[in-house]
């Protein structure tokens, strides 16, 4: 505080002055006069009064002292019947009685106390981590932080129980020894699953009571990390890669199967539409039988422009018979062609009749 600053400024320079003056006096003197003489110089107004100024600007500086808003103050008097006053100074300017009074400054802000693995990340420098075991048997170690502060109203009474010593001789081994506890509660397989928060709920839930019980305040208790030994890790690993394998294997089935069932039912839907258009072709031809024939003609031989065949004659080819109950029709012969024909002229069909040749008579 700058008043505080200014105070002991001026004390000290007040102090300096008086001695500097003193001995400059008294050398002075005692070369002079004699060493009787410069004793009694001493005690004339100037120096009785530069040594009051000294002493009062003392008192002043030891009477007056400022509280920040982040502190209280527990006075400890000479005066009082119990040795301290019964409330505690709030922040502001405040005055004591010198000499006679003495205050002690703590904390009203939010604490922070972190045990970790991790050396940087701890109060403690080193592995300060919570090794505790689980109702199975296995250790585990927890890292964990507790939000705290005093509470105001008492910290008169943390001051006579632990002094500066909360810390070190209360949260810490309340807060270790609750957590083994609780830890001890549980099987190792719920500690790392959906029951951490069951755990961490409660352990707020026990600390929070103790640190009431001491004049501490809790904000929240935070599960930093739990880590497991070696031996149950590799465990639980090895399990994992078994569960994500068959989780795997499970998956790629499911796949095969339906792409088989994609595969069966394009099957079947071809299948289908197959049977459709044969329905619609036996009834087509059911109707138009001539249809068969001319669709066995545009097949026959594509370089085949013309032909004319006897409507009472056979054809050129067999052509398959169609009958309506038949269900498919007859396979087409296979024609090979030596030339390509360009057309085909059919005389219609007349019995051969043998003329005798007519020879030329003579007449006479």
């Amino acid at each position: 505080m700058l008043l505080g600053t200014i105070l002991t400024v001026i004390t000290y320079a007040v102090w300096i002055i008086f001695g500097a003056w003193v001995i400059l006096t008294l050398w002075r003197t005692w070369r002079l006069r004699g060493f009787n003489v410069a004793l009694r110089q001493l005690f004339t107004r100037v120096p009785l009064a530069l040594v009051l100024i000294a002493i009062g600007l003392s008192l002043l500086y030891l009477s007056i002292l400022f509280i920040e808003p982040q502190q209280v103050g527990v006075v400890v008097s000479l005066i009082s019947p119990e040795g301290y006053r019964d409330r505690p100074l709030r922040s502001g300017l405040r005055f004591i009685v010198p000499l006679a009074e003495q205050v002690t400054r703590y904390p009203i802000y939010w604490q922070t106390y972190t045990m970790a693995s991790k050396p940087t990340e701890g109060s403690k420098p080193g592995d300060d981590s919570i090794l505790a075991r689980t109702s199975d048997g296995q250790e585990v170690s927890i890292d964990s932080s507790v939000v705290f502060q005093i509470d105001p109203e008492e910290v008169i009474r943390i001051h006579i129980e632990w002094q500066g010593r909360y810390i070190d001789d209360f949260v810490r081994p309340t807060v270790r020894g609750l957590v083994r506890t609780q830890v001890s509660q549980f099987k190792v397989d719920e500690v790392n699953s959906s029951k951490r928060a069951d755990l961490e709920r409660d352990l707020d839930a026990q600390i929070r009571a103790n640190f009431k019980e001491k004049g501490l305040i809790l904000d929240r208790f935070i599960l930093r990390n739990i880590a497991f030994s070696p031996e149950y890790a590799a465990a639980v690993e090895q399990k994992q890669i078994a569960l994500q394998a068959q989780i795997q294997a499970d998956y790629q089935a499911e796949a095969t199967r339906k792409l088989a069932k994609g595969e069966a039912d394009a099957t079947r839907t071809r299948a289908e539409a197959q049977a459709e258009a044969l329905n619609a072709i036996a009834q087509v031809l059911a109707k138009n039988k001539d249809l068969l024939t001319y669709q066995y003609i545009d097949k026959l031989a594509p370089s085949i422009r013309s032909m004319l065949v006897p409507s009472t004659g056979q054809y050129i080819l067999p052509l398959p018979t169609f009958e309506a109950q038949d269900a498919a029709p007859l396979p087409a012969p296979t024609v090979r062609a030596t030339a390509p024909v360009t057309s085909t002229v059919a005389a219609p069909a007349t019995p051969a009749i043998n003329r005798p040749t007519p020879t030329p008579t003579r007449r006479p």
